[in-house]
């Protein structure tokens, strides 16, 4: 009885064995018909063979830390105080104005061609990657690969894909060296390749658009960018306000609802010194990104330009905060 007893839980734990493996086994198997459908559609977009081949052939199973920082994004769990005092501190700050010093003739180029004024294009490079130091070192095919088989948005991570497989195949770039977030984006304006494609441009005038090494072409991309969002380079983006006390405004805070300065200045908003709101022909908009307790703000259309850029409050109130900080004297 001992023995047909042993038999038994051999028995059981073998196809324990075989139940387990065969979720796995089955999922490498998805994941290479996924990859395949994949192959046929960039054929199909006239992407070469070899690029196609020489790309995929990196590509290995999903990778779970891109799907963990994907879920995890800060803009989504930390209050814009915290986001913002976690990127505008005093280093990152004294180091803006050592580009705005370093890169005058280059910056000055760009502002006059762009129509967007540099200390927005430093405070854009200095949020991105703090200039130019970090700007990811994630293959981005492999990235790209595992949000569109996996992530939220797969169909839009295809299309960036696809995307990057063309920026390839125009030689943009080699393929060992495409690194850039865990997100795919990608040099240190951080383009996703969508916005390589649309966006990017040779800023040096050397025949090659590289915003991975080339600061002229990082700076004059980001600046062309701006400017395809309706930048305006007569205004700046926004400032912290100071609300009354004895009214709530919350039920006018929003995008959608737009103000005349004047009309602020008269329901009793004021800067957040106390001061009058500036005498000028312009409409705002009041937000609250940490609700009627936080800090409250104006924006004006280049803050919307900014969030063109990334769909984030937080973000487009920081790369405005650092933009007004490095452009301050000491």
């Amino acid at each position: 009885m001992k023995s047909v007893g042993l038999l038994v839980l051999m028995i059981t734990g073998v196809c324990w064995l075989f139940a387990a493996a065969a979720p796995a086994k089955d999922r490498e198997e998805t994941f290479a018909a996924w990859l395949e459908d994949l192959r046929a559609e960039a054929l199909a977009a006239d992407i070469s063979p070899k690029t196609i081949d020489a790309a995929l052939a990196t590509v290995e199973a999903p990778l779970p830390r891109v799907i963990e920082k994907d879920k995890k994004q800060p803009e989504k769990t930390q209050s814009l105080q915290d986001y913002v005092s976690a990127r505008v501190n005093e280093e990152r700050i004294a180091e803006g104005r050592k580009m705005l010093s370093r890169y005058p003739t280059w910056l000055g180029r760009v502002e006059r061609k762009y129509g967007v004024q540099r200390r927005f294009l430093v405070a854009l490079w200095g949020i991105e990657t703090t200039y130019g130091k970090y700007s990811g070192r994630h293959p981005v095919i492999q990235a790209l690969a595992t949000l569109a088989y996996e992530g939220r948005r797969g169909p839009y991570f295809r299309r960036e894909l696809l995307d990057a497989l063309r920026i390839l195949d125009e030689g943009h770039i080699p393929l060992e060296e495409m690194k850039g977030s865990w997100a795919g984006a990608m040099g240190q304006c951080q383009f996703m390749p969508s916005s390589f494609r649309n966006y990017a441009v040779d800023g040096d005038g050397d025949g090659h658009i590289d915003i991975w090494n080339s600061v002229p072409d990082v700076l004059a991309s980001a600046a062309n960018y701006l400017k395809r969002a309706r930048w305006k380079d007569d205004q700046t983006w926004g400032r912290p306000v100071r609300l009354p006390k004895n009214q709530d405004l919350s039920n006018l805070a929003g995008l959608a609802t737009r103000l005349p300065l004047s009309r602020w200045q008269k329901l009793g908003v004021r800067r957040s010194n106390g001061g009058a709101l500036p005498r000028r022909d312009l409409e705002a908009s009041l937000i609250l990104p940490d609700g009627a307790d936080g800090t409250a703000y104006l924006v004006y259309d280049n803050f919307r330009s900014l969030r063109r850029w990334n769909k984030s409050n937080a973000f487009a109130v920081t790369v405005g905060t650092l933009a007004d900080r490095i452009a301050t004297p000491r």
